[in-house]
């Protein structure tokens, strides 16, 4: 059986093949391990094999971590669930990046809470990209007047946009979806905003993500191995 640290060189690998078979380099790809539901000591075992950027979806269990881990210096801190109006104050000050904005709300609330000895909040929208109706997100053609707004707020830093798309092992469809997203940056940017992050790709449709332009990749399983019950 293979270890966690096993398991991150195989992800890593990855990575470089289908950033190679893009012709993009690797260092504009970042990986984010998805560690909800894995203990703190996983999280450092792979810490010391050199990943240093981890995602949580639940926020007690995430904050706990935090804590235990906190003489980790240089680890980042990615939060990535669903994200509750009155959760919004530990978010803000135990996480270095945001990944699940999806109303003005939240982020104006994000950015009031921001500890001030702490560093902008980096944050992305999530877009709905395939208008599914059992998943989070704002439609791509809401996306330019929240990014306006969200721009404007104080002590958050709009990065970019976040996306699940639609489950499929079809590789055309995959692509589409993840060149909607990229365009839907790109618009963005033409209209003054300076963003530089597409959080997209997983497990099954990384490939797919890295040639549509992705700048970070969420993978869990398949470095940490199968989940604990939640």
């Amino acid at each position: 059986m293979s270890t966690p640290a096993e398991r991150l060189k195989k992800v890593q690998l990855s990575i470089h093949k289908a950033a190679k078979k893009a012709c993009r380099p690797i260092d504009d790809i970042r990986l984010i391990a998805v560690s909800k539901t894995k203990p703190a000591g996983d999280i450092e075992q792979i810490y010391q094999a050199g990943q240093r950027d981890f995602g949580e979806n639940y926020l007690q269990e995430a904050v706990d971590k935090v804590t235990q881990l906190a003489h980790l210096a240089d680890i980042k801190w990615h939060f990535i669930g669903a994200i509750q109006s009155n959760k919004t104050r530990p978010i803000a000050e135990y996480f270095d990046w945001v990944h699940s904005v999806e109303r003005i709300k939240i982020a104006r609330r994000l950015g009031e809470q921001r500890p001030a000895d702490k560093t902008p909040l980096n944050i992305c929208l999530q877009v709905n990209i395939c208008n599914e109706e059992n998943k989070a997100g704002i439609a791509l053609d809401e996306a330019a007047e929240l990014a306006k707004e969200v721009s404007q707020i104080r002590n958050i830093r709009l990065r970019g946009l976040m996306a699940i798309p639609l489950n499929t092992t079809d590789p055309k469809q995959q692509q589409y979806h993840f060149r909607q997203l990229k365009n839907c940056l790109d618009h963005l940017n033409k209209t003054g905003l300076q963003l530089d992050t597409l959080s997209m790709g997983m497990s099954n449709d990384m490939d797919a993500a890295i040639a549509e332009g992705a700048t970070m990749i969420r993978i869990g399983t398949a470095i940490f191995g199968e989940r604990s019950p939640k």
